[in-house]
């Protein structure tokens, strides 16, 4: 359908390297869309940017003065974003929140929230400028209920999905959307503890309505209905990509 697809539009994407951000990419370059990717492995950031046909800039989103080189460079260098995803991020040391050493927790705030609260801030004027925008953010359901183990990382996915319903209504009069997704467990690496051991595999399979785990596909496919016209009036939302997870009571 022409309502998905992306032609004509850039799009920046973080973390797009692996998992969901990798998806994502090759999704959004299949739909049309000139791609501006931005990871901390430059190597593979290189490489990706060469088999999808888009612009490399290598960035460590947990850098302040590296975020405003991205926005500066992808602005320059593409004549304006049209689209942002935020995917790049960490779970951080799994501790009890007190537990969790300074630096580590700081890292951890700089790149999952403060990377994209700096990069919006620098993109979204320019969208609005133009009159057109769509900003996904990569949230996920640990935002949305607790755990004693990443508690740090949970708050860091409930306050994008504040930040997605900020932006929505500081922008959206001059023509930008901004939403969130939040996906469950989804197979990448991050899931690869729990997925590569069969009998936790079955365990956390078993508490989810749809009985499985989620594919990076199944997430990158949301963020094309978000990025794209298809989404034109969904504004302000976390969409919630989990098999059921949260709606069941577990049995």
């Amino acid at each position: 359908m022409s309502a998905f697809r992306l032609d004509g539009r850039t799009a920046l994407i973080t973390g797009p390297v692996r998992g969901i951000g990798l998806a994502i990419a090759r999704l959004f370059a299949g739909a049309g869309a000139r791609l501006v990717l931005a990871d901390v492995d430059a190597a593979a950031c290189n490489a990706l940017a060469e088999a999808l046909g888009g612009i490399s800039i290598p960035t460590d989103v947990g850098d302040a003065a590296a975020i405003e080189r991205l926005a500066e460079q992808a602005e320059a260098r593409t004549g304006g974003i049209d689209i942002l995803v935020c995917n790049a991020g960490i779970a951080g040391q799994a501790s009890p929140m007190h537990a969790v050493d300074e630096a580590e927790r700081e890292r951890l705030y700089a790149i999952n929230l403060l990377h994209p609260l700096r990069l919006t801030g620098k993109i979204a004027p320019a969208m609005a400028a133009r009159g057109r925008g769509s900003i996904v953010l990569l949230s996920s359901i640990a935002g949305l209920r607790g755990n004693a183990m990443l508690g740090h990382y949970g708050m860091t996915k409930a306050a994008l999905a504040q930040l997605a319903r900020n932006l929505a209504v500081e922008w959206g009069p001059s023509g930008v959307r901004a939403n969130a997704i939040a996906p469950g467990l989804i197979e990448t690496d991050w899931a690869g503890a729990i997925l590569s051991s069969p009998e936790r595999a079955a365990r956390r399979s078993g508490v989810i309505p749809s009985r499985r785990a989620g594919t990076p596909d199944e997430v990158a496919a949301t963020a094309l209905y978000l990025a794209s016209d298809a989404g034109g009036f969904t504004t302000g939302q976390t969409i919630i990509v989990d098999g059921g997870t949260l709606i069941s009571d577990g049995n």
